[in-house]
């Protein structure tokens, strides 16, 4: 029992025993009910790594009382699919319910892959439950996502993650046995970033790298235990996350060093292309935006470059984009300024549109007075009307950053608005 990860021991068995999702598996949740009235179509759980996934589909399969398949998408391929779904439809003809099938990281599918699910999900041989740490929008195929409902699944609360410390010790079978006491907590929460699965790990690890009858977890005990054994997670993948941070905030430093030395970490551990192309665009807009907008381009050219080249030679596309970014001057200003509409949309609701902007395509609209003082900016280019609502009227949500590109956008709008962009 204490070679079986710690994890693998305390897994829920039933819905009660998960710890968060409430959103979905409340009483009032939309996957509680489906649950409960043993009807549920093929989902696609989308959340980061550690928050439940495996264990809700194992859990569902188990309430559903239906026979249960799982593939992962690192080492299975069409031909693994194909075999799963043959089985199914053999159980399909003496009356069963249909199997589940579910696929960890099916991200990592191909569009093949992908593609020779859809004839049985749609056909209801099987019902499919995929998990994705990546956003599903941009890795699972447009057909496959039309017959599937997507569920975020929300990182842990703190106090989640002490509620299953706690657990652990009082619960697990190991554990219980021995004088354990949880002085201290933060340097496990931080080590496992929100990862409920690494948090118990850890802190198994560090409960065995003690021979004293009385346990004392101190973060200062924790730190020195994990820090000796950073490989072996690090080997595992289990700093994901960390890595891909580290790298965007080279990026956003201007330290081409940092930024190629985390890409290289990235390479060696196998990561894939297309996920570091897609926060290599992200940076570009999000930490570059107008002080280089040529830098979104050639992001994007280097996403559709490794889409079809792959490593080894991928790398070194990757790595003229990354030192091109990193030695780009930097604006968040298209990024605040998102921020703040929304901000505003959020705390004013939907303020009616000015009669003078709003469309009139027929006669009566024109009447009454749609479009009426409308000003054609291609006619009136020194003519600053206003075109936001009248409850927030002259607001500013843009403001330029200091660099050569915005100074420039700078100088355009105070010729046009005088005041509003006069600082």
């Amino acid at each position: 029992m204490q070679n079986i990860p710690l994890a693998e021991r305390l897994r829920p068995i039933s819905l009660s025993d998960v710890v968060g999702q409430k959103q979905l598996i409340g009483k009032d949740g939309p996957l509680y009910k489906q649950i409960e009235q043993k009807v549920i179509p093929s989902i696609i759980f989308w959340g980061p790594p550690g928050v439940g996934k495996t264990t809700l589909a194992n859990l569902i399969a188990k309430e559903l009382e239906r026979p249960f398949y799982t593939l992962s998408a690192i080492n299975s391929g069409v031909k693994d699919v194909r075999e799963v779904i043959k089985k199914a439809s053999s159980l399909g003809l003496f009356g069963k319910d249909n199997p589940i099938l579910f696929i960890d990281e099916i991200h990592r599918f191909s569009k093949s892959q992908q593609d020779s699910l859809l004839g049985a999900v749609e056909k209801g041989i099987i019902t499919l439950i995929g998990a994705t740490t990546e956003n599903p929008s941009f890795e699972v195929i447009s057909a496959l996502l039309s017959r599937t409902q997507v569920y975020v699944l929300e990182h842990l609360s703190k106090q989640d993650l002490i509620d299953l410390l706690k657990r652990a010790i009082t619960k697990d079978l190991y554990l219980k046995e021995k004088n354990i006491d949880l002085k201290e907590s933060n340097a496990l929460l931080r080590i496992s970033g929100g990862d409920a699965r690494k948090l118990l790990n850890i802190f198994d690890l560090v409960v065995s790298s003690q021979s004293e009858k009385k346990i004392v977890i101190t973060d200062e005990l924790v730190l020195k235990t994990s820090q000796q054994n950073i490989a072996t997670y690090n080997k595992n993948g289990e700093h994901h996350y960390d890595i891909i941070s580290a790298f965007i905030k080279s990026i956003r430093g201007s330290d081409p060093n940092g930024t190629v030395y985390w890409l290289a970490r990235m390479i060696e551990g196998g990561e894939d292309v297309k996920f570091i192309a897609r926060r290599l665009l992200i940076a570009a807009s999000e930490d570059i935006g107008n002080a280089n907008p040529t830098a979104l381009v050639i992001a994007n050219n280097c996403f559709q470059s490794v889409s079809v080249i792959g490593y080894p030679e991928s790398r070194i596309i990757l790595s003229q984009t990354a030192i091109y970014l990193a030695c780009s001057p930097k604006s968040n200003s298209s990024y605040t300024a998102i921020g703040n509409a929304l901000e505003e949309v959020q705390k004013s609701g939907n303020l009616s549109v000015p009669l003078h902007l709003r469309n009139a395509p027929s006669k009566l609209m024109k009447e009454l007075g749609f479009g009426k003082d409308y000003l054609y900016s291609h006619d009136n280019p020194n003519n600053n009307q206003e075109f936001l609502p009248q409850e927030v009227k002259g607001q500013v949500f843009y403001k330029p950053s200091n660099n050569t590109k915005e100074n420039s956008f700078r100088t355009l709008l105070q010729s046009i608005w005088k005041e509003k962009y006069k600082y």
